[in-house]
């Protein structure tokens, strides 16, 4: 493992959208893995469209990777379904971090960049990473991959280490 950047917050607000599994609709839950982090949301039962605001944590290290969820239907007795899949590179909040400490960002809102939706990324549509006092927050809705339909919205924090550099 690499050097600590920081804690990095994600916020699993809610689903849009997502497939059914089930007779008529899902119950669906989220799968958060950065490297060998694993972390999940609560299942909402019934619901295509899930409102989660669940708050998972992760360690932050160099080299930044990828940011991976899975979406599947809570099964009682079979295997739970898969609902699709998504991916947020890290770089871009990293590297706003890397300016928004260069810039001694401490206080109030300033917005650092913009990632627009390509073939490299999952968004649905284009998303800022901001400042917002001395915090690096993005908000950002994904696309569902290999799946009919589905889009989750995220909000992702990082929190620096101590001495305040994201080098």
């Amino acid at each position: 493992m690499g050097e600590l950047l920081g804690l990095l917050k994600v916020v699993v607000v809610q689903g849009k959208r997502l497939a059914i599994r089930d007779f008529k609709s899902s119950d669906p839950y989220v799968v958060v893995k950065l490297g060998d982090q694993v972390a999940k949301t609560k299942v909402i039962n019934c619901c295509l469209n899930p409102v989660w605001n669940e708050e998972l944590t992760f360690s932050l290290t160099e080299p930044v990777g990828v940011l991976n969820f899975e979406v599947f239907d809570k099964d009682r007795f079979k295997a739970d379904d898969k609902m699709g899949h998504a991916y947020l590179s890290l770089q871009p909040l990293v590297s706003a971090a890397r300016l928004s400490h260069a810039l001694r960002v401490s206080s109030g809102e300033m917005t650092l960049r913009k990632v627009v939706p390509d073939t490299d990324n999952c968004l649905v549509r284009e998303s800022s990473i901001s400042s917002i006092n001395g915090e690096v927050v993005q908000s950002v809705w994904l696309r569902l991959c290999a799946v009919e339909s589905g889009e989750i919205e995220l909000k992702v924090r990082l929190i620096e280490t101590r001495d305040g550099s994201s080098r």
